[in-house]
């Protein structure tokens, strides 16, 4: 029990010393691993690719960590981004889990406040403790754009 404290306690300031690096933060709303609200947090890795992360306190602790792959504008549409990405997800409560998790999302960025809306879907492929595959996982993000690449 002592160990599990530290590493979540290791893990929390590891996630705080990333949050000072983000591009954007906010709260995500929907399903998440572990919760029905998340810390939501954006990490600009290029011109077409980010990190996006996920931090849940719900039943338990749940970490979701995908890389978007694609991260391109929509059309010709000012402010509209689409992305795809997929990734690892950690729950740890009860039952721990283990899993992969993928996202198709849609945002805006507005132009004359710093803040992005976003909707996205997530299909989740659960390999530890059961197998199971979930695909009606669907969330609203609300996120303050500290700087923009």
């Amino acid at each position: 029990m002592i160990v599990m404290k530290k590493f979540i306690l290791t893990l929390f300031l590891s996630g705080l010393f990333f949050i000072g690096k983000a591009q954007e933060v906010g709260i995500r709303f929907g399903d998440v691993v572990g919760g029905n609200v998340a810390v939501d947090a954006i990490f600009t890795m290029g011109q077409y690719s980010r990190i996006h992360a996920d931090a849940s306190f719900g039943r338990g602790l749940g970490i979701e960590v995908l890389y978007d792959f694609l991260y391109r504008p929509l059309g010709t549409a000012d402010g509209f981004d689409w992305y795809v990405g997929a990734g690892p997800y950690l729950f740890i409560g009860d039952p721990f889990q283990l899993g992969a998790v993928g996202e198709i999302g849609l945002e805006y960025h507005f132009s004359e406040i710093p803040l992005a809306l976003g909707v996205d879907w997530r299909p989740t492929f659960r390999l530890v403790e059961n197998t199971d595959f979930f695909a009606d996982k669907f969330g609203f993000n609300i996120r303050y754009v500290i700087s923009s690449q």
